[in-house]
């Protein structure tokens, strides 16, 4: 099964993997020596952050090491974006609103409460 980057960065093991691979290039027994779970649980990790392409695994003799390929990241920055986008937009609108609001109500004087 083909997975992608969100499934990848949706568990925070794998984020947390992710981060350390970003610093260092890792065996797997490297990887697993920073977590409190199995050997297997983190090569599982590994093989989900593999096929979303976030993790690249070179063969040198008989160990395997970890490299993060974090190009793969650019998806979810350009859909948080586009979000980033809309948010911004509403903000601005709602930031003219309230200064609109309070140059009428500089205008007018205040209103006492009933």
């Amino acid at each position: 099964m083909r997975r992608d980057v969100f499934q990848a960065i949706a568990d925070p093991r794998r984020r947390a993997i992710l981060q350390l691979l970003a610093l260092q290039t890792l065996t797997l027994n490297g990887v697993a020596e920073h977590f409190k779970i199995s050997r297997p649980a983190i090569s599982k990790h590994v093989k989900i952050l593999t096929e979303c392409g976030l993790v690249t695994i070179t063969q040198q003799g008989r160990e395997r090491y970890c490299k993060a390929q974090l190009g793969k990241l650019n998806e979810v920055s350009d859909w948080v974006e586009q979000y980033r986008k809309f948010w911004e937009t509403k903000l601005d609108a709602l930031e003219e609103y309230l200064e609109k609001l309070q140059k009428e109500e500089k205008k007018h004087g205040r209103k006492k409460p009933k």
